[in-house]
Order: C-alpha cells, then sequence, then structure tokens
C-alpha cells in the first residue's frame, strides 16, 4: 500500500469519526475501586480532543472540587491561546435503594442498591446533587450510602440520569430476564426526568485470548443492550454510549486488578476471585467508535448530553452556623454593658488563670 494511499484512509477514517466525551468515569475518589487522577484524565481527554468529560465516582462527590479547579486552570490557558473551554460535568453514580432508602434489613438485599449514573445539568441540579449525595449518607446509610425513588423525584430538577452498567435497575433487571420490572423502571425514570433520561449502553468485550480477565460481563451487556434499544425506540428514549472507566490506560489495567485484590481482601492468585475485564480504561474517541460504530446515534448523544450542561461555578463563601440566643441570656447590647474593651482584652489575650498574657 502506498504511503499516499494509507494516509487518505487514516484521513477518512478520522473523517467519519463521530464525536465522544465519557459520562461513566471513576477517579480514585470512587476508593480502591477507581485508580485514575482526575487532573490525568482531563489532560488525556484534552490531548484527544474531546470537549469534555464527567466524573462518577461511587456515592460520592469527593473529587468535584479538584475537577472544577484543574479544568478553570487548563480553561484559563486555553482561553489566552483562543481555544475553546473544556466542559467538566459534575456528576455521581449512586446506589438506588432497592426499596426505600430507609429499609435495612440484609435479608430483604437493602445491603445493595441499583446503580444509576447522576449527572448535573445547571447549578440547580448541581445543588439537587448535593442534597441527594449527602441524604443518601445521612440516612440511607447501609453497608453503601442509598438514595432512592421518593429523593430522586424530589430532587430530580436540573439533573440527567442514565441508566448505568449492568448493576442498574433497568438492564439489571433485563439480564435476570424480569422485562416487566424492567419496563416499570424504564416508564418510571422517564416520567420523571423526560428528555433528561438516557439508556446506558456498554460493551466490554475481552479480545485477547491470553488476558486473565472477566469474560462473563460482555455476553450479559449485550442481552441488556439488545433490549435496551427496543425500549428507545417504543418509548422514544435516546441511547448513549458509555466505558465504565476505572483506570487511565490500558497498560495499567493490571495495576488496576492489584488495587482490586487490596478492595476484596483476596489473593491475586484465587481463581475464584472478582475480577474486571480489563477494558475499563479510559478509551480514546477512536477506540470507542470501533466498538459502537454500528449505533452512532449512541456516540453522538454524548455530546447533547454535553451540549445541555451549562457552566458555571461551584465556589462558595464560608456557610457559617447560625446559633441563637436565648432570650434569657440577655441581648448583645446588655453584655455589652457588663465588659469593658478592658475585660474582653484580658479574655482573650491570657490563659484560663487570667495570667501569661500574649505580647502586644
Amino acid at each position: 500500500m502506498s504511503a499516499f494511499h494509507s494516509n487518505f484512509t487514516a484521513q477518512k477514517r478520522i473523517s467519519s469519526m463521530e464525536d465522544y466525551v465519557h459520562l461513566h468515569v471513576h477517579t480514585n475518589y470512587s476508593i480502591l475501586d477507581g485508580q485514575s487522577k482526575v487532573t490525568r484524565l482531563v489532560d488525556k481527554a484534552i490531548a484527544d480532543g474531546m470537549k469534555g468529560m464527567a466524573i462518577t465516582d461511587h456515592g460520592v462527590m469527593f473529587g468535584i472540587k479538584e475537577f472544577a479547579d484543574y479544568c478553570a486552570k487548563v480553561n484559563k490557558g486555553r482561553k489566552e491561546k483562543g481555544e475553546e473551554p473544556f466542559k467538566p460535568i459534575f456528576g455521581c453514580e449512586m446506589y438506588v435503594a432497592r426499596r426505600t432508602m430507609h429499609d435495612k434489613d440484609k435479608s430483604m438485599h437493602d445491603n445493595s442498591g441499583y446503580h444509576l449514573i447522576v449527572l448535573a445539568k445547571n447549578y440547580t441540579g448541581y445543588k439537587n446533587l448535593i442534597k441527594l449525595v449527602s441524604n443518601a449518607w445521612v440516612d440511607g446509610y447501609y453497608y453503601r450510602p442509598r438514595t432512592d425513588r421518593e429523593q430522586l423525584e424530589k430532587y430530580h430538577e436540573g439533573l440527567i440520569v442514565c441508566t448505568a452498567c449492568i448493576a442498574g435497575e433497568v438492564p439489571n433487571k433485563i439480564i435476570h430476564d424480569d422485562i416487566e420490572g424492567a419496563r416499570e423502571a424504564c416508564e418510571w425514570y422517564h416520567r420523571v426526568f423526560g428528555d433528561d433520561f438516557y439508556l446506558e449502553l456498554q460493551r466490554h468485550e475481552v479480545k485477547d485470548p491470553s488476558l486473565v480477565a472477566n469474560r462473563e460481563a460482555y455476553p450479559l451487556q449485550q442481552k441488556a443492550n439488545k433490549v435496551l434499544m427496543k425500549f428507545a425506540q417504543e418509548y422514544g428514549i435516546k441511547i448513549v454510549c458509555t466505558n465504565d472507566c476505572h483506570f487511565e490506560d490500558k497498560e495499567t489495567a493490571e495495576a488496576h486488578d492489584h488495587l482490586l485484590c487490596l478492595s476484596t481482601n483476596e489473593d491475586l492468585d484465587d481463581p475464584k476471585r472478582m475480577r474486571y475485564s480489563k477494558q475499563e480504561w479510559f478509551k480514546t474517541r477512536a477506540e470507542m467508535n470501533e466498538i459502537f460504530s454500528d449505533i452512532p446515534e449512541a456516540m453522538t448523544n454524548t455530546l447533547e448530553i454535553l451540549n445541555k450542561v451549562e457552566s458555571y461555578d461551584i465556589n462558595h463563601g464560608p456557610i457559617m452556623p447560625f446559633f441563637p440566643i436565648p432570650e434569657d441570656f440577655g441581648t448583645e447590647e446588655e453584655w455589652k454593658k457588663k465588659f469593658t474593651e478592658e475585660d474582653l482584652y484580658k479574655e482573650f489575650t491570657t490563659d484560663e488563670n487570667g495570667e501569661n498574657p500574649l505580647p502586644p
């Protein structure tokens, strides 16, 4: 093949490639599960030409401030170069209680929850996401921080949701042949979130025969995908494709496998231990196009979500607590009359015995 033909083929492939952004991403703030550093993910996304990305750590928003600050720093440089800003999407992969967040009976499987990708579309959505995640920890914690349908409906404004991996309610019920249950869940989320509800497709196929990895997930994903696409047509719900990103590059899959052993307290050479498919790296746009070339709309719809998301500042001044003073304690003016300025200075510049004053 001539150099001209090779270059022409490469250019044709690039021009026909669908644009894409990642919407399902775990960082090292998904403790003992995600391995990626926020800064490296952003750098890789920008180097690959992506216009933005989300982070969706398990049950927490620990990485959001670092993510926002680093993107702000990067965008300052991009602005100076006349480049478009890189857009961060603040999200969380939440656990949705199988019954309610107040039910805590392990025999009823309340110790687990269905996964759900929740993304903040605007500042209102960001505040609602904070409320959902905080309430999941304060009121819904049972083995994991859990929310529920009542909370999701109460705080749905400004949020975008995707059905997540095969641990999500809709795909999980599909792979367990509960099609009616999956349909009910799909209808509920569609009713609550409308056009901000997306059906999520994943394909973690292990093609390397020598790779020691989980090969059971891919057939289940394909089983779920088939019905999800049927639901998409039936209900007019859009689909998106994601890669369940847990580490930065293909080459760090083995290091991530070691991390899982630490997390689960299992031996590396245990043939029965939990394994990932080792396909969970932060894939490039070209790699995602190769996987989902037959469903281009699943790629372009990730850009639709990106475009829905507004740019907003999450920085906030200190929020100080307010302690009401009881009436029998007296007013501030009354207390000012009890102590002179000299008394107050002595109170705050000496020890408990009124001795060892601080130097003026």
